[in-house]
């Protein structure tokens, strides 16, 4: 428009006052109009180093149209990277909450992404090893040969050397082209309770064969050979006793499953002072005269849960004080509570058991000396029960023992299973 006006002008300016001011006026004109379009244009030019939203750039004319169109665009594109990233920051805090590890591999397998349970899990630090190769990472032979492999139809079991006893399943998932997805599960409890369930069907059929066996043979013998009554008394003794075997460990697995199955105890009040009386008769009558039987007891507090499971409880570890104590030796029955909570404990003067064998003690058919404690006449159950019991009192066990000293077996309660102190 400028430049049109001041050619208008010109012209007659031109006729009438000679021809170079027309041309002075309408080359003013130009230079100015020029002048304006390179401020426009280096504002523009400005702008597109350092895009922003900025509402004041404007122009003249058509430029004021150009600034616009950016203006609207550029909002329109903040607007769409700002909800791309709080869909990214979604994604990338959905998979920090997984309790899977998952790594993000490019085609050439290296770390693109991991999050919080991978890095505990494998040893990865996102902040430093985005882009390194996963395989100078994770240096296991077994896992480097996974991956060069490329055959991900069935999952690696991997066996961790940076965390004891930590086993981990890897996944390997393509996506995206050639990029993949590796997901790690922790199965370290499901290994370690399949491995419990195998131990267990294998100890049950041991421990019920040997008796099975002995009955065939005699019922064999029976069958097959005559003899005097006398030898046919021994015989079926020993059947009995072999029978009375085989019930016992029955009853055992029955009161195990039992309590496993059962709902969590109620906290009705057990009265300690005829329970703990109980268990010093039963212990007496088990011991037939060859220990001492003391009971310490400060007479304070009750229990409060399942009397059933409880008295299951303490009478194996009585039991068990009095079968693997010598004779002449005393097994003590104490009992204390405090407002801190309570502690049942047996001691005895007996064999004692060697440090290696006490975190497993709790396992179900583990024995130390699998020949004394059949001689015992135990099981390798009534460690199992009381732990079950007692952790469905939410009590523990302590165990502290050395061998030629005897042994101390503590069933701890909390202060919400004592009353009465």
């Amino acid at each position: 428009m400028l430049v049109v006006g001041a050619a208008l002008l010109a012209w007659p300016l031109g006729y009438f006052a000679g021809a170079w001011l027309g041309w002075a006026l309408f080359s003013l004109a130009l230079i100015a109009q020029l002048l304006v379009q390179l401020r426009n244009f280096s504002r523009l030019e400005r702008w597109s180093r350092n895009p922003v939203l900025d509402a004041s750039l404007e122009g003249e004319g058509d430029w004021d149209n150009v600034f616009g169109r950016l203006y609207r665009h550029e909002k329109e594109m903040r607007g769409v990277i700002a909800r791309r990233d709080a869909e990214i920051s979604m994604l990338i805090a959905a998979a920090q909450a997984l309790t899977d590890g998952v790594v993000l591999l490019d085609r050439n397998d290296n770390i693109l992404f991991c999050n919080h349970t991978a890095e505990d899990q494998l040893g990865l630090r996102i902040a430093s090893d985005r882009g390194q190769a996963v395989v100078n990472l994770v240096r296991q032979p077994e896992f480097a040969a996974y991956l060069e492999g490329r055959d991900f139809s069935k999952p690696l079991t991997l066996r961790s050397e940076r965390i004891k006893d930590l086993v981990l399943s890897i996944y390997i998932i393509p996506y995206a082209e050639n990029n993949r997805l590796m997901q790690v599960k922790d199965v370290t409890q499901s290994e370690r309770l399949d491995r419990m369930r195998r131990d267990f069907v294998a100890n049950v059929s041991h421990e019920l064969r040997t008796p099975l066996t002995v009955l065939g043979g005699f019922i064999e013998t029976l069958q097959e050979i005559e003899l005097d009554t006398e030898a046919q008394a021994h015989y079926l003794q020993l059947m009995g006793e072999q029978s009375k075997r085989m019930l016992t460990i029955v009853q055992d697995l029955l009161t195990l499953s039992s309590i496993e199955a059962s709902p969590p105890p109620a906290y009705e009040s057990i009265d300690m002072a005829n329970l703990l009386n109980k268990l010093q008769r039963d212990a007496a009558a088990l011991s037939n005269g060859r220990h001492q039987i003391v009971l310490d007891s400060d007479g304070c507090g009750d229990l409060r849960g399942a009397e059933g499971e409880l008295v299951s409880a303490f009478g194996n570890l009585v039991a068990n004080a009095v079968r693997y104590t010598p004779e002449g030796g005393t097994v003590r029955i104490c009992w204390r509570a405090d407002a801190n909570g309570g502690e049942f404990a047996v001691e005895d003067s007996g064999i004692g058991i060697e440090a290696q064998h006490i975190p497993r003690l709790t396992e179900r058919f583990y024995r130390v000396d699998r020949g004394r404690s059949r001689d015992a006449g135990g099981t390798g159950l009534g460690l199992a029960i009381v732990k079950h019991a007692l952790s469905r009192h939410q009590a523990r066990l302590e165990i502290r023992s050395q061998p030629g000293q005897g042994s101390r077996f503590a069933a701890v309660f909390p202060a919400s299973r004592v009353s009465g102190v």
